[in-house]
């Protein structure tokens, strides 16, 4: 951060004209340039999960086995994310969302770019490991920036929505494996290659696209930019009084705000236990309940659809598009009632039903009652539900902690949730679905469906009222409480939301 910036107390009205604003062309500019990152993501990981069989086979170009993609090199892609939100998590509170969401999209895609031309297995799992350090990045810089920018009315379903875009890059994935792992048309060791490289090709449009999307205006003004913030909100009123033709009436709310260029990591813990202890605890079990949801059902499922129903490699993907569109689908037809009915129904609602119907599907399949067919039908059900609670955990924890502490918290809570569920889940549920018995499969699902209902029990008793408030009504910025209580070096809890 440049050394001329000046800190000082002020009072803004900033955070207010942004929470009033209508939907507007602008709006749909900050979707598309913060939320196709997810699609990418959804391409990267599904191409990995559909074209791990072809590479793993004789004639790929590299000496791996399924075990070692599903196993060490997923734990390895998920380790390089837990690792990437924690540091690009504490330089996105430090220097600004829009520099590290730059930054972070160009580590994503190199990452990928490198896999592409991997020429030995070690090579194949560092480039896992720098593209997971680069999505990490993303979780932290991208979610912050969207729940900064959206209104508070429509942030629920907005945020959810662009988290649940990361199944459209699903179905674009299983869609895409599917032709080049077509020996009529690619040879073994090429098509998969290409895959990686056609994802790139797309990763550069969404670059360009994000250009375009602004610095939040509510780190700016904490951050002793304030006319910079300004400018920022005045530009962004104009071009929504231009697209919507509405006239916008002027905000009576402010807020009194002592300016600092960091926040010690002190006082983010600080904050994260001693301030809000529930919504901790709340933040840490619903990542860790969708984490081994996910990794039970989605790591293992070509291997399963391969070696229990006899679908061919190159056919997986059809499956798994069936399953990527019930994912996708849950966020976009449910996420409206996280605005309305409100967070503690829907959030302990969706984990809750998503772990019971995954239970009833480890049964059945462990009777062996199921098809290839009716067993994706069970997955994209579960999925429906379960989709929109694990969106609903990057909404959580990115909206429920002080505005100072918002990219770090995202990332602290998605690196140890994801550390506990996406790195030792892999590596648990590679070896039970490797097994090749109906019994240790069905142990699988249930791990998850079991950790999944108790973060649901947790919600219910947790989950914060944060519907259609101020960013700043749920959790007052730390350096607000500074100002109003004279300079005190920590804030009032009696006078933050409660949870």
């Amino acid at each position: 951060m440049s050394s001329s910036v000046q800190t000082g107390t002020i009072k803004t009205d900033v955070a207010a004209r942004l929470d009033r604003l209508p939907w507007s062309r602008w709006h749909w500019m900050i979707v598309i340039g913060l939320g196709t990152v997810w699609i990418l993501d959804g391409l990267e990981v599904t191409l990995v999960g559909n074209v791990g069989g072809r590479i793993a086979e004789d004639g790929s170009g590299l000496d791996i086995s399924a075990a070692q993609i599903t196993g060490l090199a997923a734990s390895l892609y998920v380790a390089g994310a837990c690792l990437g939100a924690l540091f690009f998590g504490r330089l996105t509170d430090l220097y600004g969302r829009k520099k590290l969401f730059m930054v972070t999209l160009i580590v994503y895609l190199a990452g990928t770019a490198l896999t592409a031309v991997s020429m030995n297995p070690l090579w194949f799992f560092a480039c896992r490991f720098l593209t997971g350090f680069g999505i990490g990045g993303e979780y932290a810089a991208i979610n912050s920036a969207i729940d900064e920018l959206i209104p508070s009315r429509v942030r629920g379903r907005v945020d959810l929505i662009i988290n649940g875009s990361f199944w459209l890059g699903a179905v674009g994935g299983s869609l895409l494996s599917i032709v080049m792992l077509d020996e009529a048309i690619f040879a073994k060791d090429v098509g998969w290659r290409i895959a990686f490289a056609l994802g790139v090709a797309l990763g550069f449009v969404v670059l360009l696209v994000r250009r375009h999307v602004p610095e939040s205006p509510r780190w700016l003004f904490i951050h002793g930019r304030e006319d910079e913030a300004n400018a920022l909100i005045d530009d962004i009123e104009r071009q929504v009084e231009e697209s919507t033709g509405q006239k916008l009436e002027p905000v009576d709310s402010t807020i009194t705000i002592r300016q600092r260029k960091a926040i010690g990591f002190g006082e983010i813990a600080k904050a994260l236990v001693k301030l809000y202890p529930k919504r901790t605890i709340l933040g840490f079990s619903l990542f860790v309940g969708q984490a081994f949801l996910y990794n039970a059902i989605t790591f293992g499922y070509a291997t399963i659809l391969i070696e229990f129903f006899d679908v061919k490699s190159g056919h997986t993907g059809y499956y798994y598009a069936v399953i990527a569109l019930g994912n996708f689908f849950g966020p976009v037809l449910l996420g409206g009632l996280f605005d309305t009915i409100g967070r503690r129904v829907m959030i302990s609602g969706t984990y809750l039903a998503s772990g019971v119907l995954l239970l009833v599907t480890a049964y059945l399949f462990k009777q062996d009652v199921l098809s290839a067919t009716t067993m994706t039908l069970c997955w994209c059900v579960v999925l429906f539900f379960a989709s929109t609670g694990a969106s609903s955990a990057y909404l959580t924890v990115s909206e429920v902690f002080p505005m100072e502490t918002r990219a770090m918290a995202i990332a602290f809570f998605y690196a140890i949730g994801t550390a506990v569920g996406g790195i030792t889940g892999p590596q648990v549920f590679s070896r039970l679905v490797e097994s090749g018995e109906t019994s240790q499969v069905a142990l699988a699902f249930a791990i998850g469906a079991v950790l999944m209902i108790a973060a649901g029990i947790v919600a219910i008793f947790f989950a914060v009222k944060a519907e259609r408030q101020s960013l700043e009504n749920i959790a007052k910025p730390l350096t607000a409480e500074e100002a109003d209580d004279g300079g005190s070096t920590a804030p009032a809890g009696a006078r933050a939301a409660t949870a």
